[in-house]
């Protein structure tokens, strides 16, 4: 057993293991069900997965109007040009705004680790699987690998944008998807460790002021950034760079951030860009509300 991702990180040094492999065993023991029982829960969460970012892909609307359509170009300016961030980072970026915009439009998603920070950990997969040629099992083992770091954030700290802003949300969506791809990249538990931290830093403060409440202005896009952040992060830890603070250290500053941050800026759509002129001009389209009264 591990309560936070120190613990995480001996374990795995300790017995040899990769850090998918402590999560499974975890999941045996406190649900005491058989390794195949888990494997197969994850493997229909990863199916689940896989369908959302291909229904993203085709193009789907949401029936605010707010979001859609927009993986779709994306992948269309891919075709067209060769993006400046890379193809790997902009293919992340374009599946993990498909699974959020499937998301918004009342699709079917597997939250990692909320419906509103879903996009980062199967974006950055499927952006990565074409450049890594993983076996089903080792994508099956990237959501573990994300699962025991979302773990612990849930268990420190929080993954709600409502106690602790986006940065509990897709900070961690994006921290998580970053130690996964280290993994699956052939890294060591404690470079997965360092890219959570790397990532997970460079989110904190960020709010959550969903536009009339709903969970598509700014979600869908920032889960595109998330996921840019995790494969950045994730190279900068395979290269050996470290993070000055330590990853436990990193998450119980966000959840600290977290509790310092005022109302308006904790998922009320009291501030932020939801409180923005425009912003209030989309709440009062979408709910009929009349502004000149």
């Amino acid at each position: 057993m591990f309560k936070n991702v120190a613990e995480l990180v001996e374990l795995c040094e300790t017995e040899g293991i990769q850090i998918s492999e402590a999560m499974i065993r975890q999941e045996m023991e406190v649900k005491e069900r058989s390794r195949e029982e888990i494997y197969n829960q994850m493997e229909r969460n990863l199916t689940v997965m896989e369908e959302a970012v291909e229904k993203g892909l085709q193009g789907v609307q949401s029936v605010s109007g707010l979001t859609g359509g927009d993986a779709v170009l994306i992948q269309q300016y891919m075709q067209n040009h060769e993006p400046l961030s890379g193809q790997i980072v902009m293919d992340a970026v374009s599946k993990a705004v498909a699974t959020n915009e499937v998301n918004a439009a009342m699709g079917t998603i597997c939250a990692t680790p909320t419906a509103g920070s879903a996009g980062c950990v199967p974006g950055t997969l499927f952006a990565v699987k074409n450049k890594l040629n993983p076996t089903r099992e080792q994508m099956v083992r990237y959501l573990f690998t994300s699962g025991a770091f979302g773990f612990v954030v849930a268990n420190n700290a929080s993954i709600s944008g409502a106690e602790g802003g986006c940065q509990a949300e897709v900070g961690s969506a994006a921290g998580m998807a970053a130690a996964a791809i280290v993994e699956m990249a052939g890294g060591t538990p404690s470079q997965s460790a360092e890219a959570m931290a790397i990532t997970l830093k460079n989110m904190l403060g960020l709010v959550c002021d969903p536009v009339a409440g709903l969970v598509e202005v700014p979600c869908v896009k920032r889960n595109a950034m998330g996921a840019s952040n995790a494969v950045v992060a994730a190279d900068m830890a395979l290269a050996g760079v470290t993070s000055r603070i330590p990853c436990d250290e990193v998450i119980d500053a966000m959840y600290r951030i977290g509790q310092t941050m005022p109302v308006a800026l904790r998922e009320t759509a009291q501030g932020g860009l939801a409180a923005t002129p425009t912003g209030r001009e989309l709440e009062a389209k979408i709910y009929g509300i009349n502004l000149t009264k």
